[in-house]
């Protein structure tokens, strides 16, 4: 199982990106999956998560209202659009295919799955 996550880079404050996450090996469209960052000398949070059919989506607060996450079922990817981005935002970003489940919020405080290698997401002020 292999997942792939792009699309980071350097950006201005209030810039965008947006992170993609494929995966090999598996069908990401069985799992919930999500992106979740490490800042330096922070812990691991769970920004972002989808549920296994899409009918949930969780953030954390600090993202809310700028950041959106979505599926592409046909090509079995998941995105994290991230707008207004802050220095704040600044960290390793990973993609993670999640346990199934309905509750994108629990999967995201309570995350079981495969990892990919992480983006460098950079945000300058």
């Amino acid at each position: 199982v292999q997942l792939q996550a792009s699309g980071g880079g350097l950006v201005q404050t209030g810039g965008s990106l947006r992170l993609s996450c494929a995966a090999s090996g598996l069908t990401l469209n069985y799992y919930a999956a999500g992106w979740f960052r490490r800042a330096p000398g922070k812990e691991r949070e769970g920004v972002s998560c989808i549920s296994s059919s899409d009918e949930s989506t969780y953030y954390v607060e600090s993202v809310k209202g700028r950041f959106t996450i979505s599926r592409d079922s046909a090509r079995g990817t998941v995105y994290l659009q991230m707008n207004d981005l802050k220095p704040e935002d600044t960290a390793v970003y990973y993609c993670a295919a999640l346990s199934p489940s309905s509750y994108a919020d629990y999967v995201c405080e309570n995350p079981v799955g495969s990892w990919g290698q992480g983006t460098l997401v950079t945000v300058s002020s």
